[in-house]
């Protein structure tokens, strides 16, 4: 047969869940379209109970992930990195599409999307040297001070910046021992849940990273008030849904992050989130354990230890 007579094989977009590629339990789905307005692909359109089974997937991975020493937990980051990396191409051509940007400026964000893995990798054993420490007391005590993750944390993905600011999200939360259940960009979720799959040959352990895709208020809004969510991010919610995801995650005394101006929606897709992220996203879904320890005397001399 002719390449001119073969019929393509469109790519079959899912959820991400557990780490297993489920389509919504609804059966819906919906239009992805390009920055023109042409057809891309149908995605599954998440329901409510996909939210609470990604929430229950995030529990179960909890343990396991929070409890790997963050040696591991780096080199795990370091992998996701790797695959993405084998499949570049691809995730140029899914950005392009989706943002309306250019192939090399598409280029760009996937190669900062990449280092950005990299740079998370590197922090994840690094991190309790800046949060955490011995404090100084009067008295004969030890008293430390630990970092441990959160719990399950939502993270509402960012809506105009598909990749390089889904990973920027994604990365820390997971670096520092936190499970995820994360929104995918409404408009453009398709760089995210290929990066479900990038996720499922990585060593990243199922339920580590849940990917969802669907309206945002829709799914966020379980998910702000779920008693078994620790946290959740904001960065992909308006102004107006915002206060509300706010006013529901009080009721179990969530932790909520505010984006900083510069990660704010209304920024460039493609450069609005190239700048260097520092490590306000690290500590932010981080716990202080505060340990006190009797000091002693060891033996005639009166020497403490």
């Amino acid at each position: 047969m002719s390449e001119n007579n073969r019929l393509g094989v469109f790519k079959t977009y899912k959820l991400y869940v557990g780490g297993k590629f489920p389509r919504s339990e609804s059966g819906r789905v919906y239009e992805v379209t390009d920055s023109k307005g042409a057809w891309l692909a149908n995605v599954p359109q998440s329901s409510r109970k996909d939210a609470r089974d990604a929430v229950v997937a995030a529990r179960k991975a909890f343990g396991g992930w929070s409890g790997a020493t963050a040696y591991n937990r780096g080199q795990v980051l370091y992998r996701v990195a790797e695959m993405l990396e084998g499949r570049k191409e691809q995730f140029v051509r899914e950005v392009a599409a989706s943002e309306g940007l250019s192939k090399s400026k598409a280029a760009v964000v996937v190669d900062a999307a990449i280092d950005r893995w990299v740079w998370y990798a590197g922090w994840t054993d690094k991190i309790g040297q800046i949060s955490g420490g011995a404090n100084p007391v009067a008295g004969p005590f030890f008293n430390l001070s630990t970092p441990e993750p959160t719990g399950v944390v939502a993270v509402l993905a960012p809506q105009k910046s598909s990749l390089l600011g889904l990973v920027s999200v994604i990365a820390p939360v997971i670096a520092t021992g936190n499970t995820a259940v994360v929104i995918a960009s409404a408009d453009a979720p398709l760089p995210a849940l290929s990066l479900g799959e990038v996720l499922a040959t990585s060593d990243v352990p199922g339920g580590v990273v849940n990917i969802l895709s669907g309206a945002t208020a829709e799914l966020a809004a379980p998910l702000a008030a779920h008693q078994d969510v620790n946290a959740i991010d904001l960065t992909g919610a308006g102004a107006e849904l915002a206060k509300e995801l706010e006013i529901a995650a009080a009721d179990n005394l969530k932790r909520v992050l505010r984006p900083l101006p510069a990660e704010a929606d209304g920024s460039d897709p493609s450069t609005g989130w190239l700048a260097a992220p520092g490590t306000h996203r690290l500590t932010a879904f981080l716990e202080t354990k505060t340990v006190w320890h009797p000091t002693g005397a060891l033996g005639a001399s009166g020497s403490s230890y």
